[in-house]
Protein backbone atom coordinates (compact mmCIF):
# COMPACT_ATOMS: atom_id res chain seq x y z
CA UNK A 1 0.00 0.00 0.00
CA UNK A 2 1.59 3.59 -0.88
CA UNK A 3 0.81 6.11 1.73
CA UNK A 4 0.42 9.74 0.66
CA UNK A 5 3.15 12.19 3.23
CA UNK A 6 1.51 15.25 4.03
CA UNK A 7 3.80 16.71 7.00
CA UNK A 8 2.03 18.70 10.22
CA UNK A 9 2.74 22.52 9.54
CA UNK A 10 2.72 23.37 13.10
CA UNK A 11 4.91 20.43 14.92
CA UNK A 12 5.29 20.59 18.74
CA UNK A 13 8.35 23.21 19.47
CA UNK A 14 11.36 20.61 20.57
CA UNK A 15 11.79 22.58 23.74
CA UNK A 16 8.37 21.92 24.55
CA UNK A 17 8.26 18.15 23.17
CA UNK A 18 11.93 17.69 25.35
CA UNK A 19 9.40 18.96 28.66
CA UNK A 20 6.72 16.45 27.56
CA UNK A 21 9.35 13.41 26.91
CA UNK A 22 11.66 14.45 30.45
CA UNK A 23 8.03 13.11 32.19
CA UNK A 24 5.49 11.48 29.97
CA UNK A 25 2.43 10.56 31.12
CA UNK A 26 0.79 7.37 29.48
CA UNK A 27 -1.54 8.42 26.36
CA UNK A 28 -2.03 12.60 27.40
CA UNK A 29 0.02 14.08 24.94
CA UNK A 30 0.34 12.76 21.21
CA UNK A 31 2.97 12.90 18.24
CA UNK A 32 2.88 15.31 15.58
CA UNK A 33 1.38 13.04 12.84
CA UNK A 34 -1.10 10.29 12.30
CA UNK A 35 -1.64 7.56 9.79
CA UNK A 36 -5.19 6.76 8.38
CA UNK A 37 -6.51 4.06 5.91
CA UNK A 38 -9.99 4.43 4.16
CA UNK A 39 -12.74 1.01 3.52
CA UNK A 40 -15.61 1.48 1.86
CA UNK A 41 -17.12 -2.19 0.10
CA UNK A 42 -17.06 -0.46 -2.87
CA UNK A 43 -13.10 0.78 -2.74
CA UNK A 44 -11.90 -1.72 -0.90
CA UNK A 45 -8.93 -0.10 1.62
CA UNK A 46 -7.57 3.15 0.14
CA UNK A 47 -6.60 6.72 0.79
CA UNK A 48 -3.35 5.57 2.70
CA UNK A 49 -2.03 8.84 4.05
CA UNK A 50 0.10 10.58 7.29
CA UNK A 51 -1.49 13.26 8.18
CA UNK A 52 -1.32 15.98 10.66
CA UNK A 53 -2.33 14.47 14.36
CA UNK A 54 -5.53 16.27 14.38
CA UNK A 55 -9.79 15.91 15.76
CA UNK A 56 -12.20 13.73 13.22
CA UNK A 57 -15.29 14.93 12.07
CA UNK A 58 -17.97 12.65 12.89
CA UNK A 59 -21.62 12.36 12.29
CA UNK A 60 -23.56 12.36 15.01
CA UNK A 61 -25.66 9.22 13.04
CA UNK A 62 -22.01 7.38 12.97
CA UNK A 63 -22.89 3.59 13.47
CA UNK A 64 -19.32 3.84 15.78
CA UNK A 65 -21.13 5.82 18.61
CA UNK A 66 -24.35 3.87 18.43
CA UNK A 67 -23.53 0.22 17.85
CA UNK A 68 -19.51 -0.05 18.95
CA UNK A 69 -18.12 -1.60 16.26
CA UNK A 70 -14.72 -1.05 16.42
CA UNK A 71 -11.67 -2.77 17.90
CA UNK A 72 -8.02 -1.49 18.56
CA UNK A 73 -4.48 -2.54 19.56
CA UNK A 74 -1.40 -1.55 21.57
CA UNK A 75 2.31 -1.79 21.00
CA UNK A 76 5.26 0.05 21.84
CA UNK A 77 7.90 1.71 20.09
CA UNK A 78 11.82 1.63 22.42
CA UNK A 79 14.86 3.47 22.21
CA UNK A 80 17.70 1.47 21.91
CA UNK A 81 21.21 1.51 22.82
CA UNK A 82 22.36 2.34 19.67
CA UNK A 83 20.00 5.35 19.54
CA UNK A 84 17.61 3.57 17.11
CA UNK A 85 14.28 3.05 17.91
CA UNK A 86 12.47 -0.55 17.64
CA UNK A 87 9.25 -1.96 18.05
CA UNK A 88 8.75 -5.47 20.10
CA UNK A 89 6.88 -8.03 18.16
CA UNK A 90 4.22 -5.90 15.94
CA UNK A 91 3.18 -8.65 14.06
CA UNK A 92 1.49 -10.47 16.51
CA UNK A 93 -0.89 -7.16 17.00
CA UNK A 94 -1.26 -7.42 13.41
CA UNK A 95 -2.60 -10.88 13.82
CA UNK A 96 -4.67 -9.65 16.94
CA UNK A 97 -6.26 -7.30 14.96
CA UNK A 98 -7.16 -9.55 11.78
CA UNK A 99 -9.24 -11.58 14.78
CA UNK A 100 -10.41 -9.13 16.55
CA UNK A 101 -12.10 -7.34 13.03
CA UNK A 102 -13.74 -10.46 12.46
CA UNK A 103 -14.85 -11.04 15.51
CA UNK A 104 -16.38 -7.86 15.46
CA UNK A 105 -17.86 -7.72 11.57
CA UNK A 106 -15.03 -5.03 10.12
CA UNK A 107 -12.73 -5.24 7.68
CA UNK A 108 -9.68 -7.28 7.93
CA UNK A 109 -6.45 -4.95 7.41
CA UNK A 110 -2.85 -6.83 5.83
CA UNK A 111 -1.02 -7.47 8.36
CA UNK A 112 1.71 -6.03 6.14
CA UNK A 113 -0.27 -2.92 5.58
CA UNK A 114 -0.62 -2.80 9.48
CA UNK A 115 3.04 -2.78 9.91
CA UNK A 116 3.99 -0.13 7.69
CA UNK A 117 1.44 2.12 9.10
CA UNK A 118 3.38 1.86 12.00
CA UNK A 119 6.52 2.11 11.15
CA UNK A 120 5.63 4.96 9.01
CA UNK A 121 4.40 6.53 11.69
CA UNK A 122 7.78 5.57 14.16
CA UNK A 123 10.23 6.94 11.46
CA UNK A 124 7.69 10.40 11.16
CA UNK A 125 8.07 11.40 14.93
CA UNK A 126 11.31 9.43 16.14
CA UNK A 127 11.91 12.82 17.96
CA UNK A 128 9.32 11.56 20.59
CA UNK A 129 10.30 8.41 21.15
CA UNK A 130 11.97 8.93 24.64
CA UNK A 131 14.84 7.51 26.38
CA UNK A 132 15.10 6.27 30.01
CA UNK A 133 13.84 2.86 31.89
CA UNK A 134 9.88 2.68 31.87
CA UNK A 135 9.35 5.24 29.00
CA UNK A 136 8.34 3.97 25.12
CA UNK A 137 6.61 5.75 22.44
CA UNK A 138 3.01 3.67 22.71
CA UNK A 139 1.23 3.23 19.12
CA UNK A 140 -2.70 2.77 19.45
CA UNK A 141 -3.71 1.32 16.00
CA UNK A 142 -7.24 1.25 15.92
CA UNK A 143 -10.43 0.76 13.20
CA UNK A 144 -13.97 1.66 13.68
CA UNK A 145 -17.04 1.75 11.50
CA UNK A 146 -18.30 5.04 10.00
CA UNK A 147 -21.56 4.71 8.49
CA UNK A 148 -23.68 6.98 9.14
CA UNK A 149 -27.30 5.63 9.71
CA UNK A 150 -28.90 3.86 12.60
CA UNK A 151 -29.76 0.80 10.77
CA UNK A 152 -28.11 -2.60 12.64
CA UNK A 153 -26.00 -4.22 10.72
CA UNK A 154 -22.36 -4.04 9.50
CA UNK A 155 -20.80 -1.35 8.29
CA UNK A 156 -20.07 -0.57 4.71
CA UNK A 157 -17.38 1.61 5.45
CA UNK A 158 -14.55 1.64 8.23
CA UNK A 159 -11.55 3.95 9.00
CA UNK A 160 -8.31 2.88 10.13
CA UNK A 161 -5.96 5.56 12.50
CA UNK A 162 -2.63 4.74 14.36
CA UNK A 163 -1.76 7.35 16.96
CA UNK A 164 0.77 7.75 19.04
CA UNK A 165 1.86 8.69 22.84
CA UNK A 166 5.06 9.35 24.83
CA UNK A 167 4.91 7.23 27.93
CA UNK A 168 6.37 6.19 31.13
CA UNK A 169 5.22 3.65 33.52
CA UNK A 170 1.70 2.75 33.56
CA UNK A 171 1.80 2.84 37.63
CA UNK A 172 3.36 6.45 38.69
CA UNK A 173 6.36 5.95 40.81
CA UNK A 174 8.58 2.99 41.75
CA UNK A 175 7.88 -0.33 40.97
CA UNK A 176 5.94 -1.64 43.62
CA UNK A 177 2.85 -4.41 43.95
CA UNK A 178 -0.30 -3.46 43.32
CA UNK A 179 -4.11 -4.27 44.87
CA UNK A 180 -6.83 -6.16 43.42
CA UNK A 181 -10.36 -6.48 43.91
CA UNK A 182 -12.20 -9.70 43.56
CA UNK A 183 -15.47 -8.91 41.40
CA UNK A 184 -18.72 -10.50 42.80
CA UNK A 185 -21.21 -9.16 40.85
CA UNK A 186 -19.29 -8.15 37.60
CA UNK A 187 -17.89 -10.17 34.72
CA UNK A 188 -15.75 -9.18 31.85
CA UNK A 189 -16.80 -11.54 28.91
CA UNK A 190 -18.64 -14.48 28.86
CA UNK A 191 -18.49 -17.96 26.32
CA UNK A 192 -19.47 -16.80 22.81
CA UNK A 193 -19.02 -12.84 23.62
CA UNK A 194 -16.27 -11.21 22.82
CA UNK A 195 -13.66 -11.56 25.70
CA UNK A 196 -10.79 -12.41 22.87
CA UNK A 197 -11.41 -9.08 20.72
CA UNK A 198 -9.79 -6.30 21.19
CA UNK A 199 -12.39 -4.18 21.36
CA UNK A 200 -13.78 -1.10 23.97
CA UNK A 201 -16.79 -2.58 24.54
CA UNK A 202 -14.74 -5.25 26.80
CA UNK A 203 -13.17 -2.42 28.71
CA UNK A 204 -16.39 -0.37 29.10
CA UNK A 205 -17.65 -3.96 30.61
CA UNK A 206 -15.01 -3.49 33.69
CA UNK A 207 -14.76 -0.24 34.20
CA UNK A 208 -18.18 0.04 36.94
CA UNK A 209 -15.93 -3.06 38.38
CA UNK A 210 -12.62 -1.02 38.65
CA UNK A 211 -14.53 1.68 40.40
CA UNK A 212 -15.81 -0.64 42.97
CA UNK A 213 -12.24 -1.88 43.40
CA UNK A 214 -10.99 1.93 43.99
CA UNK A 215 -13.44 2.25 46.37
CA UNK A 216 -12.28 -0.53 48.39
CA UNK A 217 -8.80 1.19 48.21
CA UNK A 218 -7.63 -1.44 45.25
CA UNK A 219 -5.53 -0.74 42.13
CA UNK A 220 -7.23 -2.77 40.01
CA UNK A 221 -10.11 -5.32 39.67
CA UNK A 222 -9.60 -9.40 38.54
CA UNK A 223 -12.90 -11.05 37.28
CA UNK A 224 -13.95 -14.61 37.67
CA UNK A 225 -15.48 -16.61 34.35
CA UNK A 226 -19.25 -16.00 33.38
CA UNK A 227 -20.32 -19.59 34.18
CA UNK A 228 -18.98 -20.68 37.69
CA UNK A 229 -17.64 -17.42 39.04
CA UNK A 230 -14.98 -19.68 40.40
CA UNK A 231 -12.25 -19.51 37.68
CA UNK A 232 -9.71 -16.66 37.58
CA UNK A 233 -9.30 -14.92 34.00
CA UNK A 234 -7.90 -11.42 34.08
CA UNK A 235 -7.74 -8.16 34.99
CA UNK A 236 -9.42 -5.16 33.32
CA UNK A 237 -6.55 -5.02 30.46
CA UNK A 238 -3.80 -7.59 32.24
CA UNK A 239 -3.11 -11.30 31.91
CA UNK A 240 -2.37 -13.41 35.15
CA UNK A 241 0.52 -15.15 36.11
CA UNK A 242 0.89 -17.36 39.82
CA UNK A 243 4.02 -18.66 40.64
CA UNK A 244 3.85 -22.36 42.65
CA UNK A 245 6.25 -23.06 45.48
CA UNK A 246 8.20 -25.66 43.41
CA UNK A 247 8.79 -22.58 40.61
CA UNK A 248 6.00 -23.99 38.37
CA UNK A 249 3.67 -21.02 37.09
CA UNK A 250 0.70 -21.16 36.21
CA UNK A 251 -1.62 -19.01 33.85
CA UNK A 252 -5.44 -19.10 33.18
CA UNK A 253 -5.95 -20.84 29.70
CA UNK A 254 -7.03 -19.18 26.68
CA UNK A 255 -10.89 -20.29 26.81
CA UNK A 256 -12.30 -17.32 24.17
CA UNK A 257 -13.34 -15.07 27.28
CA UNK A 258 -9.64 -14.11 27.80
CA UNK A 259 -7.36 -11.61 25.59
CA UNK A 260 -4.42 -13.47 23.98
CA UNK A 261 -2.11 -11.07 25.41
CA UNK A 262 1.34 -10.32 23.57
CA UNK A 263 3.22 -9.98 26.91
CA UNK A 264 1.57 -12.64 28.09
CA UNK A 265 3.07 -15.32 25.50
CA UNK A 266 6.73 -13.23 25.61
CA UNK A 267 6.52 -14.52 29.43
CA UNK A 268 5.55 -18.29 29.08
CA UNK A 269 8.37 -18.75 26.55
CA UNK A 270 10.72 -16.28 28.98
CA UNK A 271 9.81 -18.27 31.73
CA UNK A 272 10.21 -21.81 29.82
CA UNK A 273 13.57 -20.65 29.25
CA UNK A 274 14.64 -20.01 32.52
CA UNK A 275 14.05 -23.08 33.55
CA UNK A 276 10.10 -23.04 35.07
CA UNK A 277 7.53 -25.77 34.20
CA UNK A 278 4.56 -23.43 32.68
CA UNK A 279 0.92 -24.63 32.95
CA UNK A 280 -2.16 -23.12 31.00
CA UNK A 281 -5.31 -23.99 32.94
CA UNK A 282 -7.92 -23.21 34.64
CA UNK A 283 -7.34 -21.04 38.02
CA UNK A 284 -9.56 -21.36 40.75
CA UNK A 285 -9.77 -18.49 42.91
CA UNK A 286 -9.77 -20.57 46.29
CA UNK A 287 -6.54 -22.46 44.61
CA UNK A 288 -5.35 -18.67 45.02
CA UNK A 289 -6.77 -18.02 48.27
CA UNK A 290 -5.32 -20.97 49.99
CA UNK A 291 -2.30 -21.13 48.15
CA UNK A 292 -1.83 -17.64 49.80
CA UNK A 293 -2.13 -18.63 53.12
CA UNK A 294 -0.38 -22.19 53.08
CA UNK A 295 2.67 -21.08 50.65
CA UNK A 296 2.20 -22.91 47.52
CA UNK A 297 1.38 -19.61 45.88
CA UNK A 298 4.40 -17.50 46.44
CA UNK A 299 4.03 -14.40 43.74
CA UNK A 300 1.40 -13.40 41.70
CA UNK A 301 2.10 -11.24 38.74
CA UNK A 302 -0.13 -9.51 35.85
CA UNK A 303 1.33 -8.31 33.01
CA UNK A 304 0.42 -6.34 29.40
CA UNK A 305 1.59 -3.61 27.04
CA UNK A 306 1.19 -0.84 29.22
CA UNK A 307 1.88 -2.26 32.31
CA UNK A 308 4.73 -4.84 31.26
CA UNK A 309 5.27 -6.99 34.28
CA UNK A 310 3.23 -5.81 37.56
CA UNK A 311 3.78 -7.75 40.60
CA UNK A 312 0.43 -8.26 42.90
CA UNK A 313 0.25 -7.66 46.56
CA UNK A 314 -3.43 -8.38 48.08
CA UNK A 315 -6.32 -9.66 47.16
CA UNK A 316 -8.84 -8.67 48.74
CA UNK A 317 -12.53 -9.32 48.72
CA UNK A 318 -15.67 -8.60 50.83
CA UNK A 319 -14.43 -9.64 54.40
CA UNK A 320 -11.52 -10.99 53.51
CA UNK A 321 -7.85 -10.91 52.28
CA UNK A 322 -5.41 -13.22 50.52
CA UNK A 323 -1.37 -11.83 49.70
CA UNK A 324 0.99 -14.37 48.89
CA UNK A 325 4.59 -14.57 49.66
CA UNK A 326 5.66 -11.38 51.75
CA UNK A 327 4.02 -9.58 49.67
CA UNK A 328 6.70 -7.71 47.90
CA UNK A 329 7.89 -8.08 44.42
CA UNK A 330 9.29 -11.87 44.08
CA UNK A 331 12.41 -13.06 42.47
CA UNK A 332 10.82 -14.36 39.88
CA UNK A 333 8.85 -11.80 39.01
CA UNK A 334 11.56 -9.68 39.12
CA UNK A 335 13.93 -11.88 37.06
CA UNK A 336 11.09 -12.06 34.02
CA UNK A 337 10.74 -8.49 34.26
CA UNK A 338 14.24 -7.71 33.90
CA UNK A 339 15.15 -10.17 31.21
CA UNK A 340 11.75 -8.78 28.94
CA UNK A 341 12.77 -5.01 29.54
CA UNK A 342 16.44 -5.77 28.11
CA UNK A 343 14.95 -7.70 25.19
CA UNK A 344 12.55 -4.60 24.47
CA UNK A 345 15.48 -2.05 25.19
CA UNK A 346 17.89 -4.19 23.27
CA UNK A 347 20.24 -4.85 26.45
CA UNK A 348 20.29 -8.32 25.54
CA UNK A 349 19.97 -11.05 21.93
CA UNK A 350 16.88 -11.48 20.51
CA UNK A 351 17.49 -15.05 19.59
CA UNK A 352 13.60 -15.08 18.45
CA UNK A 353 13.13 -12.23 16.14
CA UNK A 354 11.07 -10.12 18.34
CA UNK A 355 12.46 -6.99 18.11
CA UNK A 356 12.05 -5.22 14.91
CA UNK A 357 14.27 -2.36 14.00
CA UNK A 358 12.52 0.99 12.66
CA UNK A 359 15.62 2.76 12.80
Amino acid sequence: MEFSVQPSGTPVDAEVRAGVLADPAFGRVFTDHMVSIRWSAQQGWHDAALLPYGPLQVDPANVVLHYAQEVFEGLKAYRQPDGGVALFRPDLNAARMVRSCTRLALPVLPVEDFLAACELLVRTDAAWVPDGEGASLYLRPFVFADEVGLGVRPSESARFLVIASPAGNYFSGPLRPVSLWLSQDYTRAAPGGMGAAKTGGNYAASLVAQQEAIAHGCDQVVFLDAVEKRWVEELGGMNMFFVLDDGTIVTPELTGTILEGVTRDSVITLAREAGHAVEERRFDVDEWRKGAVDGRVVEVFACGTAAVITPVGALRWPGGEAVAGDGQPGPVTTKLRTALLDLQYGRAADTHGWVRKVL
